[in-house]
């Protein structure tokens, strides 16, 4: 649909449709198989940037942040376009995900554009979005500004990268009219997590670290999403992490304790782990201290270098799940097989 934009835009979006004008830019002709409702109910939203009011069933969407794209596709809906993912996407540019899902339900795969600091405002008001959403994201309140004055905008409820992903789940279904739909989503989720646990695993216990660079060492919470995809598993965080709140970096789910404290580890039968590049992975197994930690001393570590997999399982959603399960189990078997359990 075409002939929902607002009839006021601030100077500043009126500049950028300006800009595009003249540069000759046009929007995306071809919008992807949608799903509609007739009987669709005005909602409104509120968030931590403002207040979003959809009145009509959105039909272009555009995502932003991490999710949000998944939850959408999940819900029967193709965005028009999504945010670009580098760092996770495979050779076919996508995460690897959302390219199987759209593929076989044979809509037309989103425009990408840039988005984070550097969010690209024009691309997003080319594509002429009826909806934008945004719930698990660090959208500035200038970015939203701007965002908002395109389409109604959904951003984070309190904190920027702040949600569960069942919040996120509810959120998206609210705002496209489909919340039975999600609350469906979850179910199934939990369903999915709950079955996906192995009596190998039993009584095995694990930390999810990650470092800011050489002389740090940070470990997740039990409730952040790659851990808890992990501990869907059947493995038991190790009693250790609900220690370490008193270094808790807010906002982050996890807690910055130094490498300082690498003993606090002794008791993890596994190491779960990433690393921002190669030269990183290096700096940080250099360190002795590092390398004391006794589930690293025996391998009994699961670092996983496929950055498509390191990103689809740090985030639980509906396309993600059933993706990166799988994938677990023979890095866990091979770490669990260098343990003295």
């Amino acid at each position: 649909m075409h002939t929902r934009r607002p009839k006021i835009l601030t100077a500043a979006a009126l500049l950028i449709a300006g800009a595009l004008a003249l540069s000759g830019c046009s929007d995306s002709s071809t919008a992807a198989k949608q799903t509609s409702s007739p009987e669709f109910e005005a909602v409104t939203i509120e968030h931590a940037l403002g207040t979003a009011k959809i009145t009509e069933q959105p039909e272009r969407v555009v995502t932003l942040g991490m999710g949000s794209a998944e939850t959408v596709i999940a819900l029967g809906t193709t965005p028009v376009g999504v945010e670009e993912y580098p760092w996770g996407s495979d050779d076919t540019g996508y995460l690897p995900w959302i390219h199987e899902a759209i593929t076989k339900q044979g809509t037309e795969l989103p425009t990408q554009f840039t988005g984070s600091t550097e969010l690209d405002i024009e691309a997003v008001l080319a594509l002429e979005p009826d909806l934008i959403l945004a719930p698990w994201s660090g959208v500035t309140q200038e970015q939203y500004d701007l965002l908002a004055d395109i389409a109604p905008t959904v951003a984070y409820e309190k904190e920027p990268w702040v949600i569960t992903w069942q919040e996120q789940i509810q959120v998206i279904g609210k705002a496209l009219g489909k919340t039975q739909e999600a609350e469906q989503l979850i179910t199934d989720l939990n369903s999915q997590l709950a079955e996906a646990g192995r009596d190998e695993y039993k009584d095995v216990t694990f930390s999810y670290i990650y470092n800011t660079g050489p002389g740090s060492l940070g470990v997740f919470f039990e409730t952040e999403q790659r851990v808890a995809m992990v501990s869907a598993l059947g493995l038991t965080v190790d009693p250790v992490v609900a220690e370490l709140r008193e270094y808790e970096v807010e906002g982050t789910d996890s807690a910055l304790i130094g490498l300082e404290n690498a003993d606090k580890l002794a008791n993890s039968d596994l190491i779960f782990t990433f690393y921002s590049d190669p030269q990183n992975k290096k700096e940080i197994e250099a360190q002795p201290l590092y390398q004391q930690i006794p589930a690293i001393a025996q391998g009994a570590i699961v670092a996983p270098t496929d950055q498509p997999f390191v990103t689809g399982s740090s985030i639980i959603n509906p396309l993600t799940v059933p993706w990166a399960l799988e994938r677990f189990v023979p890095l866990v078997d091979e770490a669990l097989a260098k343990t003295k359990k």
